[in-house]
């Protein structure tokens, strides 16, 4: 087993393809915007070409209309790993989102189910009052969680709430219980890629170039005519508000992608820094 993490455009997407021709191995998503269905270019979800060389599983199976979690894709896994038996065949994890790969590799403490309703009346909060004044609600109610959570962070503040409402208990209890890991770490081959910061930003921005040449849009115009929360993960998909903008004469498509690119870099810088930080000497470091 392969696991493949880094930044956006630092080429991870063609390493897994390169391994998997080479072993056959199946390719499965750790990246939390490929997920869902209809961002495909926007999210550099691979194209025809590289899904008919491997197989590919968890990319774009989710309705942007779903918040989706880690816990979620975690399950799928699962449920994949039983489905095709991939404890016996070469699989290669690869993505950016550090959260699913920390999920993989120590596993995920156990939450209760929060009722439907509880899950709406929090993200309609989230919707009408915004990310930083329910982070102040947190911060009275479980500041253990406040502490660790950006006060921008709206899904994760949302679901610390909708899990104290649901169980009574804080979701820093929780997440302290003991969990079992997916995969054995100790066998896994584990990289992470970190590219030179001038050469990814040159490489971020000829790609969202790309992006607008190929389609993404008109991608942006289909999640759109969903009429979703603004709230909801898909819409916050780098490049959904500033192309949004400019679908609607907020601002020229050229300010859009200059912003997009922008958002994009930061995004990379923090993905780098996450990585850094967050993972151990046991992960091979790769900077070419």
């Amino acid at each position: 087993m392969t696991l493949i993490a880094g930044p956006t455009a630092s080429g991870k997407s063609a390493r897994a393809l390169e391994l998997a021709r080479k072993t056959g191995a199946v390719i499965v998503n750790t990246d939390s915007m490929q997920v869902y269905g209809i961002l495909s270019i926007l999210t550099a979800r691979p194209g025809s070409d590289e899904l008919a060389a491997a197989p590919h599983r968890l990319y774009g199976h989710v309705h942007p209309g779903r918040s989706y979690s880690t816990g979620d894709w975690l399950r799928d896994v699962a449920a994949l790993t039983e489905a095709e038996n991939l404890n016996q065949k070469p699989v290669i994890f690869v993505g950016g989102t550090g959260l699913y790969f920390r999920a993989l590799t120590e596993g995920l403490s156990p939450m209760p189910d929060v009722p439907k309703a509880i899950r709406a009346h929090w993200r309609n909060q989230l919707a009408a009052e915004g990310a930083e004044s329910l982070h102040s609600l947190l911060k009275d109610i479980d500041p253990v969680s406040a502490a660790r959570i950006r006060p921008s962070d709206g899904q994760r503040i949302v679901r610390a709430l909708e899990v104290m409402e649901a169980s009574g208990k804080p979701i820093s209890q929780w997440q302290a219980e003991p969990s079992q890991p997916l995969v054995d770490t100790a066998a896994a081959k584990k990289i992470v890629l970190e590219p030179d910061r001038k050469e990814l930003a040159r490489r971020i921005d000829e790609r969202f170039d790309r992006m607008l040449e190929i389609g993404a849009l008109e991608e942006v115009a289909a999640l759109l005519r969903l009429n979703l929360s603004p709230s909801m993960p898909a819409m916050k998909a780098i490049g959904v508000r500033e192309l949004s903008a400019a679908l609607s004469g907020q601002i020229s498509l050229k300010e859009a992608a200059a912003r997009a690119k922008a958002a994009t870099r930061q995004y990379a810088k923090r993905q780098m820094t996450w990585f850094r930080h967050q993972i151990g000497p046991d992960w091979q470091r790769l900077r070419d």
